[in-house]
C-alpha cells in the first residue's frame, strides 16, 4: 500500500508515481488544461481513483479572505538584482498593471532553500493571493509547490519547453536568430557568441537560435565560436577575452544580454579592436543600457515592461477563476539597430 501524507490522506506526489508521470502533469489533469495526451490523463485518473486522492480545490475557501496582496519573487542574489536592467523594468511593468486595483505588491528575494521554505510557508498561510515569478531556472521546484498548494502562479520565462505553470515569455530563439541573420547580411562571416546561464531556458533558447542561423550562414562553424557567461556584465569581459584568444579573426558577436554585451564592449576596446568596423556586436534586452554604451549598441528588443503588465493579467484572471486551465503567452521580439552592428 501508498504510503500516506499528513493526516492519512494520499499526496500529488503519490498520484504522480503511481501514474509514472511528474506531479505537474497530475495538476494538469486536475485542472483540466489542455495539452494532455488521453493516455495520460486516464492513468493519472486511475491512479487518483485507486488512492482516493481529493484535489485540495476548496483550500482557498476554507483559508478565509482575500489578502489583497500579490507577491512578486526574485530567486537571484541581490548583486544579481541591483545590477540588471531587467529586474526594475519587469517591476515597473508589474506595478504598472496592478495600477487600477487595490492590490499590494510584495518583493521577496529567495536565495536558499531556507528562504524558499520560509516563502512556502508564508504560501501556505494564505498571506497573499497570487504569485509572479521571475527569473526562474531549469531545476526551480517552487512553481510547482504554488501550484499543489492552489495558489495562483504566473512565471515570467519558464523552466522548460514543458513547463506546466503559466507563463509569459518572449521569443527568445527567434530573437536570436534576427540578430545573427542581420550580422550575416553584412557580411560577417565568423560570428560568436557569449550565452546565459546554462540552467535557464532563456538562454538554452537564445543559444539554440544563435546556432540554427550561424549553421545557416557560417559553412564553417566552430562549437568553440560558443563561449559560456552567466548574464553578467564581468562574464561578458572574460568570454569576450577567451573568444579572441581562441578565435583572433572573429567579424562580430552576439550576446545573450546586454549587460554581457556591455561587458565585451569593454574588453574589445582594451584589445584595441574597432567596433564595429572590425567586430560587430549585437546584444538582447534592449535595455536603457543599451543607448548609453560607447558606441550605442545595436540590440534584440523583449518588451520587459508590456511582459510584467501582462503577467499581472494572466494572474488576476487565475485569481478570478481559481481551477482555471493554464495559459501561456509568448510575446515577439524585434531587432533595434544601432551602432554597433
Amino acid at each position: 500500500m501508498a504510503a500516506r501524507g499528513r493526516f492519512g490522506q494520499p499526496t500529488l506526489e503519490q498520484v504522480a508515481a503511481l501514474a509514472g508521470v511528474g506531479r505537474g502533469t497530475v495538476s494538469r489533469v486536475i485542472n483540466k488544461s489542455p495539452g494532455v495526451r488521453d493516455s495520460t490523463r486516464h492513468a493519472v485518473e486511475q491512479a487518483i481513483a485507486e488512492l482516493g486522492y481529493i484535489p485540495n480545490h476548496a483550500a482557498r475557501a476554507l483559508a478565509g479572505s482575500r489578502t489583497d496582496a500579490v507577491a512578486l519573487v526574485v530567486p537571484e542574489t541581490e548583486k544579481r538584482f541591483f545590477t540588471e536592467p531587467y529586474f526594475s523594468e519587469i517591476i515597473h511593468g508589474v506595478g504598472m498593471g496592478l495600477a487600477d486595483t487595490e492590490l499590494q505588491l510584495l518583493l521577496t528575494l529567495v536565495r536558499t532553500e531556507r528562504e524558499r521554505g520560509r516563502f512556502l510557508q508564508y504560501a501556505k498561510a494564505r498571506r497573499i493571493d497570487g504569485v509572479l515569478l521571475v527569473s526562474v531556472h531549469r531545476d526551480d521546484p517552487l512553481p510547482d509547490l504554488l501550484s499543489e498548494m492552489d495558489m495562483p502562479t504566473v512565471l515570467g520565462g519558464r523552466r522548460s519547453s514543458d513547463e506546466t505553470v503559466s507563463y509569459v515569455d518572449s521569443d527568445n530563439a527567434g530573437g536570436a536568430r534576427t540578430a545573427v541573420r542581420h550580422l550575416a547580411s553584412t557580411g560577417r562571416r565568423k560570428i560568436v557568441t557569449i550565452t546565459g546561464r546554462a540552467d535557464m531556458y532563456v538562454a538554452q533558447c537564445r543559444l539554440r537560435g544563435y546556432e540554427e542561423a550561424v549553421r545557416g550562414a557560417c559553412e564553417d562553424f566552430d562549437p568553440s565560436w560558443v563561449a559560456a557567461g552567466d548574464f553578467t556584465e564581468e562574464s561578458g569581459r572574460h568570454a569576450m577575452a577567451e573568444l579572441l584568444r581562441l578565435h583572433p579573426d572573429l567579424d562580430a558577436v552576439f550576446a545573450a544580454s546586454d549587460v554581457m554585451a556591455a561587458g565585451a564592449l569593454h574588453t574589445l576596446r582594451a584589445a584595441g579592436r574597432r567596433v564595429p568596423d572590425d567586430v560587430a556586436v549585437i546584444g538582447f534586452d534592449d535595455s536603457p543600457l543599451a543607448q548609453h554604451t560607447d558606441p550605442q549598441l545595436t540590440t534584440v528588443r523583449q518588451p520587459v515592461e508590456e511582459m510584467g503588465r501582462t503577467m499581472v493579467g494572466v494572474l488576476l484572471d487565475q485569481m478570478a477563476a481559481p481551477g482555471a486551465a493554464w495559459r501561456n503567452v509568448v510575446v515577439r521580439t524585434e531587432l533595434v539597430r544601432r551602432d554597433t552592428a
